[in-house]
């Protein structure tokens, strides 16, 4: 009974909307030897595991963090969020990430439309992170998120819309940014020093160039790319990682300076540590080149964090698989839940909604979503014209045919049908046959005849010689050509939608490959649950 009343226990009843979120520490997630403590968690959200965009105040301004016991509020940021994408990233702080658990939860709530903005970025890291660059700004040099305001003195850089998370940096190789020297940057031997990067060399170099660099006095720090080779040195230390970069790929580096030594990160394992004894040290940090100026890198950059302590090997496995693609496979999305009805999902958008719902939510719901929406619309109204059509064209079709039978059997028999022998005997008919295509003739032959006939006709009435016959069939013939564009009526209709309808379709289809690939490039990240319902939409 306690854990049933914990479990539908809900924070504050003014957040309509809540999901929960859970971590797995396990192998099959990101195995932890250790706890973790003031780990900031990243949540990526899109339409595959929140299909509640349209239910959020603009800016995430309704986003709550709670932790599991549905009690405690966690510090928390939103680095992006994008309505139109359907994309939002936020970063959590963690109190503690507790080891070989797959029951740790948090919950996100929202949906409370008199929400006032609750985000606190600089006190989402702890004390001892001295600076954390996300590099969203589109000018200028990036800001560092965390209460310190580290700045960047120098360097060229260049926005990266399609970056790991979110937005990024680039730089060219002409420039390194030097982030000046501050008391919170400085390195003591008894707390140790870490940095730690995302980076992607779409090229990797073939001289040596300086991913991170640091020199005081004699003191020199240093993370090196050389090939396929990376590099860590401090001093005369130097440690050689194990695992090579790959091109065109981000890889997640941590450059660890503890009491022990130098310890080489790379996507979250160690891949080499050396002995060393730490000096105290301070002095400019330089990304992308060397402190003098030397080896400048050409590479993309993302989520640079700066830490006045040496980090463990727990805290920094975390970071590289939460940040990284499987961020998925350590956090697990579950379905919303509305308030009154804990446990069970949400009416709209819930992880329990049928397919089409889905799909509605995914069109219909988002009033960007304006291509598909309309190619859905014409596709809609041509199906709409051709099922009028079809109807109307079998209610018309089968008048003609009934009166057609009635006609022919009265005019072969009209002794049965009360009518004499004589041709024009069904002329006054109209009411019994007058949906006949063939009686149409007969009427129009009827009064070619009578023309020719009449003594009142004048020259016309020169008996029904050859030249007077072939008249006659050719009037016949223009009023069977009348009667078959009759009977083919709004039939053009259903020769547009059958050739027009695969094409528009087909549109629709494009536009959502590019749609798709354009929200890839976007966030970096390639996840089935994220592309699954644009593509089946």
């Amino acid at each position: 009974m306690a854990v049933v009343t914990s479990a539908a226990a809900w924070w504050n009843d003014a957040w309509s909307q809540r999901k929960q979120l859970l971590l797995d520490t396990t192998e099959s997630g990101v195995p932890l030897g250790a706890a973790v403590t003031d780990a900031p968690l990243l949540v990526r959200l899109h339409a595959g595991n929140f299909p509640q965009f349209l239910n959020v105040r603009d800016g995430a301004t309704d986003f709550r963090f709670v932790a599991g016991d549905d009690q405690a509020p966690l510090k928390y940021h939103v680095e992006r969020f994008d309505p139109i994408a359907q994309i939002a990233l936020a970063w959590v702080k963690l109190p503690t990430v507790q080891p070989a658990s797959k029951a740790q939860k948090l919950h996100l709530y929202f949906g409370n439309p008199a929400a006032v903005r609750g985000e606190d970025a600089a006190a989402t890291f702890d004390a001892d992170t001295a600076a954390v660059f996300h590099f969203n700004e589109t000018a200028g040099q990036p800001i560092d998120s965390t209460a310190y305001g580290t700045t960047v003195a120098a360097g060229e850089w260049f926005p990266n819309p399609a970056s790991l998370i979110g937005n990024g940096a680039m730089l060219g190789g002409t420039g390194a940014l030097r982030l000046a020297d501050a008391p919170q940057l400085a390195m003591s031997p008894e707390k140790g020093w870490t940095a730690s990067l995302w980076v992607r060399f779409d090229e990797l170099p073939q001289a040596p160039v300086y991913v991170l660099d640091r020199a005081d006095g004699g003191q020199r720090l240093s993370l090196i790319a050389e090939g396929g080779t990376l590099s860590a040195r401090y001093n005369d230390t130097v440690v050689t990682s194990t695992a090579p970069l790959s091109a065109a790929r981000w890889h997640h580096l941590s450059l660890v300076l503890a009491a022990d030594g130098v310890h080489l990160y790379v996507d979250g394992a160690e891949v080499g540590a050396a002995a060393a004894t730490p000096v105290a040290m301070a002095g400019d940090v330089t990304i992308g080149g060397g402190s003098d100026g030397s080896g400048l890198a050409t590479m993309a950059l993302d989520e640079l964090r700066i830490a006045s302590v040496a980090r463990s090997a727990d805290f920094v496995a975390f970071e590289a698989a939460t940040q990284g693609e499987r961020n998925d496979a350590v956090v697990a999305y579950l379905e919303d839940e509305a308030v009154g009805n804990e446990g069970e999902p949400a009416a709209e958008g819930g992880g329990h909604a049928g397919h089409f719902s889905i799909i509605i939510q995914n069109v219909f719901g988002r009033e960007e979503a304006i291509v598909e929406q309309l190619v859905i619309g014409l596709c809609g109204v041509m199906a709409a014209i051709a099922i009028m059509v079809m109807f109307l064209k079998a209610l018309y079709l089968s008048r003609c045919r009934r009166a057609s039978r009635r006609f022919l059997a009265a005019f072969e028999s009209p002794e049965a049908a009360g009518q004499d022998s004589a041709l024009q005997s069904f002329y006054e008919e109209e009411d019994a046959y007058g949906d006949s295509p063939l009686f149409a003739v007969y009427r129009a032959g009827i009064d070619q005849v009578r023309n020719r006939l009449s003594p009142s006709a004048g020259a016309s009435a020169a008996g029904l010689d050859a030249k007077a016959l072939d008249s006659v069939r050719a009037s016949l013939d223009a009023v069977m050509v009348r009667q078959g564009q009759k009977l083919n009526g709004l039939l053009v209709l259903l020769t547009i939608a059958i050739s027009g309808g695969p094409f528009i379709g087909l549109l629709g289809t494009v536009v959502g490959v590019m749609v798709t690939f354009a929200a890839i490039a976007a966030t970096g990240d390639v996840n089935i649950a994220a592309i699954a319902p644009g593509m089946a939409a």
